[in-house]
């Protein structure tokens, strides 16, 4: 399946269960944080080597899911890197028609949008380049970043706490969230960088069909060697 084909229905369930399975280490992102993450990762400043930003979706950096073959590891990370390349596709060619994988919750009869753990997600990715999303933090756009930082922070101050206890004001929230991102995105749009550097190398470059360095145990262009295909 080419690398640009959204998920199946089918193709999501599989994966939403596979990180909630026990074969994968303790936190492991939920399809919405990872939602959150990949998002990131697409619009952010900065591009991000896969080798990078995996370890940081299994929860625990320090292991990896003990996959069955490695027929599954493979199948696994392409619906991730397809996950991400749909992403990056609606990015590219309808921004305004983006939505974020908000989970629904029942509170007082109501069903209600909860965006926590996407805004966490968000959050964590943000945490990889702090340096680089330092120029939208000084901007005049800076408001739009304040509902992922009160949704998806892990500390915010004592005097915000009452803007995330209300469910309704959250679910707020997380509507401010879905109306800025398109305006993210064109904040970065001419300012991304690639995030590759020129270095001298002690090794022989790794060929596309080589097992990747990263130590993924795939071929390096189906891993680090993949990037969102923008049409």
């Amino acid at each position: 399946m080419p690398l640009d084909q959204p998920l199946s229905d089918q193709e999501f369930d599989e994966l939403d269960q596979f990180l909630l399975s026990e074969r994968c280490p303790d936190g492991a992102m939920t399809m919405d944080s990872l939602h959150g993450f990949l998002t990131a990762i697409v619009i952010g400043p900065e591009a991000i080597p896969m080798s990078e930003w995996l370890p940081h979706v299994w929860g625990d950096t320090s292991k990896a899911p003990a996959f069955k073959s490695k027929k599954e590891q493979e199948r696994i990370l392409r619906l991730i890197l397809r996950y991400m390349n749909e992403i990056a596709i609606t990015f590219e060619v309808a921004p305004k028609e983006f939505e974020p994988l908000f989970c629904e919750h029942d509170w007082e009869g109501k069903t209600l949008l909860d965006g926590e753990a996407w805004a966490y997600g968000f959050w964590l990715a943000m945490s990889l380049r702090v340096d680089a999303w330092k120029p939208i933090w000084e901007s005049e756009q800076a408001p739009l970043m304040r509902p992922i930082y009160l949704l998806g922070a892990d500390d915010i101050e004592e005097e915000e706490l009452a803007l995330v206890d209300d469910p309704e004001q959250c679910q707020k929230l997380a509507f401010e969230i879905e109306a800025n991102l398109p305006l993210i995105h064109r904040f970065w749009q001419g300012k991304r960088k690639s995030g590759v550097e020129t270095v001298m190398r002690a090794a022989p470059k790794t060929g596309r069909n080589d097992p990747c360095s990263c130590g993924s145990g795939v071929k390096f262009k189906q891993c680090c060697g993949a990037e969102p295909q923008l049409h």
